[in-house]
């Protein structure tokens, strides 16, 4: 049987899997479900329309699935949805979407989140992420894969973050990350590209050595930023290894508004 806490409140239709771990004093509502091997610490709250998957660690005083902080918000039916192996540490707060965006927040697989973060309406997180303490995204923001966001982060709504990229503590994000970039400062500025994280990934010499020539183009040569992403767009001949990482760039440049822009 799913070991449950005798001072635990778990609606009779909330959907349990058998190997869910429910601690003391933790209130489940009727639209919740949460799959195999996952652990939920005492004094949790999961509440709304919340789906979380296998095997991950919710720790105490956390709240998933409250509705948003939007003044709008007039009951509808969203949703927030957890992915696996997720590790969501102490006070947490995590809102499900909101009927003006997808009307789901969603947070992917092997993420490490930290204490006291906040994912406001329709966050759409990706896989393998480190959000340190007090990191906090309004809504309707993008997180790539592999994204690393320093202590007190804090990102505007509708703000994109690339894959593979980094901020630094106390960073304020006004305006989209690209891809491998690493920003610091209030507002952030671009400072480098995440060479370091790349090669504990596996990113071959030459797949940096193309990062590298990207960096240049958006940050080192004056460039507008249509000539930048021409410029880029040639790596693909030179490098084509790169090809993967050359798309990702491009594609995230084309989908940035004039009126947001990038990290400069």
């Amino acid at each position: 049987m799913t070991a449950i806490h005798a001072t635990a409140l778990v609606d009779p239709k909330a959907e349990l899997d058998s190997t869910v771990t429910v601690g003391p004093y933790t209130v489940i509502g009727p639209h919740v479900r949460i799959g195999a091997g996952t652990t939920v610490g005492p004094h949790v709250v999961i509440e709304g329309h919340t789906t979380i998957g296998c095997d991950n660690r919710i720790f105490q005083f956390s709240s998933l699935g409250a509705i948003p902080q939007d003044k709008k918000y007039a009951g509808e039916p969203c949703e927030l949805i957890l992915g696996d192996r997720n590790t969501v540490r102490e006070f947490c707060t995590f809102n499900i979407g909101s009927p003006g965006d997808v009307g789901v927040t969603r947070v992917g697989d092997d993420n490490w989140i930290m204490a006291y973060v906040h994912l406001a309406h329709d966050c759409q997180i990706g896989n393998h992420t480190i959000f340190a303490n007090n990191s906090q995204l309004a809504g309707h923001v993008h997180v790539g894969d592999w994204v690393i966001l320093g202590g007190f982060t804090v990102v505007h709504q509708f703000v994109r973050i690339g894959a593979h990229s980094m901020t630094s503590m106390c960073a304020l994000l006004f305006a989209d990350l690209p891809p491998f970039v690493m920003c610091q400062g209030q507002p952030a500025a671009a400072r480098s590209m995440n060479y370091e994280g790349l090669r504990r990934r596996g990113f071959s010499p030459e797949r940096i050595a193309a990062v590298k020539a990207m960096h240049k183009a958006l940050y080192r040569d004056e460039l507008t930023l249509d000539n930048a992403r021409a410029r880029i767009a040639t790596l693909v001949d030179e490098t084509p290894e790169a090809a993967p990482d050359v798309e990702m760039m491009l594609s995230f440049l084309e989908q940035t508004s004039p009126q947001r822009g990038i990290v400069r």
